[in-house]
């Protein structure tokens, strides 16, 4: 059985036309550049190796990680690999 991607007909991937998109923050109605990662974990849900992420402007940083360590979810704040 073919692939779709063994069509010649198969159109280009997303990020092969060029550089892919400037990550947006995940606040609620920002478009802002994420430069940051939120990285996330809810225990009750996820399996200790699962790793969610929130990416966060500078501004949103903060209002970010304080709701999800307020909620034990926190694991870490990084700098988006970019």
């Amino acid at each position: 059985m073919a692939h779709i991607s063994d069509s010649a007909d198969a159109p280009e991937t997303a990020g092969s036309a060029g550089p892919e998109p400037a990550p947006v923050c995940s606040a609620r109605g920002c478009r802002a550049t994420a430069l940051w990662a939120v990285v996330w974990n809810n225990p009750r849900i996820h399996t200790p190796d699962r790793e969610k992420i929130w990416a966060a402007c500078d501004e949103h940083r903060t209002t970010l990680a304080d709701f999800l360590s307020a909620r034990s979810m926190l694991l870490r704040v990084e700098p988006l690999a970019g």
